[in-house]
């Protein structure tokens, strides 16, 4: 059986990709998450691959970008009831991480998010799932991880904030912008609104 795959992204439809090995055209099944973050057509991509085999179907290949979502999706068709489709619709908007999150907090609504995934489904998955290694990140770790992402995008960059204390200098948005982009060239991304707004005032000659 088939368990990776590296090639060449050729085709990207809405449920499949077809990745060239090759020469050879290997026509994989993925959920619509994973085929929003392959690589643009012509670049390499890795896909680990899960294969399977029905008597109706034939050979069917499922792919995914790491060996952590392709275990999520081989543990949740361990459960009565869910199939390739239903197992893919989960990961589409519960990653392992956050699935792994919403198991042990027993969200059974987020589960539920799911295309076809109803409540009786969604409880069964829950707690089948709750305290099994879904995934490397653990549940607490993914939570804080997601916290401080949060806390990040709420707090203004600095480069923001210097821009904005240029123009309540009087100087104009387009000014102080470039000003401030050539500041960071020089001090560096890491840098605090006030390294920025000294050095700005400094190539404004204030």
């Amino acid at each position: 059986m088939i368990g990776r795959l590296r090639g060449q992204v050729a085709e990207v439809g809405e449920e499949e990709a077809l990745i060239d090995v090759m020469g050879v055209g290997y026509l994989v099944r993925c959920g619509a998450r994973t085929l929003s973050r392959l690589p643009e057509l012509g670049s390499e991509v890795v896909i680990h691959v899960e294969s399977q085999f029905g008597e109706q179907t034939g050979l069917r290949l499922y792919g995914f970008l790491s060996r952590e979502e392709r275990r999520a999706f081989v543990m949740l068709q361990d459960i009565q009831g869910v199939g390739p489709k239903a197992a893919l619709a989960v990961l589409d908007v519960l990653p392992p991480a956050e699935l792994a999150a919403a198991a042990a907090r027993d969200d059974k609504a987020a589960v539920a998010r799911a295309s076809g995934v109803g409540p009786k489904l969604a409880a069964r998955i829950v707690a089948e799932l709750k305290g099994k290694p879904i995934s490397d990140t653990p549940a607490a770790a993914f939570h804080a991880e997601v916290a401080a992402t949060a806390r990040a995008a709420a707090r203004p960059s600095a480069a923001g904030e210097a821009v904005a204390a240029l123009m309540g200098l009087g100087v104009a948005e387009a000014q102080g912008r470039r000003v401030i982009e050539q500041a960071l060239g020089r001090l560096g991304e890491e840098a605090e609104a006030p390294a920025l707004i000294k050095a700005a005032l400094q190539e404004l000659g204030r």
